[in-house]
């Protein structure tokens, strides 16, 4: 079904297929869940509030780095794509998912660079203006779609990401996000 000009709202781009026997949802062979974002949300919030936000960051960098490799390599097998087409594909995929709205500022696969704006974040929509960077779980996100990318590609750069701000810090009207060659 098209999406009418006037219309605030279209169907998923993001191809889903069920199981009829397990109940199982996937999207290009990737078992996948389908929560409502407060559930999401306040999971979250319970663990960060019994951790503390650094420490919460700091572990979520480690998983989410993980998850975007394999996620990026999964992707770059499936669809045939390599170098920057897998990092374009990710946020494209990330924004079609409700996670907020990624936007590639700059990408430069060969030196292991991106900057990434972040608009409409799930997190923001639910901490508000909290005068704090709150999208923290997207840092690690970058870093290891990146790698996986550089790899792919028989450049392998190691590579680390930090959240520059976020839409949710005063005077701020987005979260950016910024990925570079790790020191060694």
């Amino acid at each position: 079904m098209p999406t009418l000009p006037y219309s605030k709202t279209h169907v998923p781009e993001v191809p889903i297929e069920v199981d009829s026997e397990s109940g199982v949802w996937s999207t290009n062979g990737l078992p996948m869940l389908y929560v409502p974002r407060h559930f999401f949300i306040n999971n979250h919030t319970a663990v960060e509030e019994a951790l503390g936000a650094e420490k919460y960051a700091e572990i979520l960098y480690g998983a989410g780095y993980q998850s975007a490799y394999y996620w990026c390599e999964k992707e770059s097998e499936t669809h045939g794509l390599q170098g920057a087409e897998v990092f374009e594909h990710y946020m494209k995929r990330l924004s079609q998912r409700g996670w907020g709205q990624f936007v590639i500022e700059s990408l430069d696969v060969s030196e292991g660079r991106a900057k990434v704006r972040l608009h409409h974040s799930a997190f923001v929509y639910h901490y508000g203006k909290a005068d704090r960077k709150v999208d923290y779980m997207f840092t690690g996100w970058f870093a290891g779609a990146m790698d996986q990318i550089t790899r792919g590609i028989g450049q392998p750069i190691e590579t680390v990401a930090v959240q520059q701000q976020s839409e949710a810090q005063t005077g701020c009207d987005y979260g950016l996000f910024e990925v570079m060659p790790r020191d060694n």
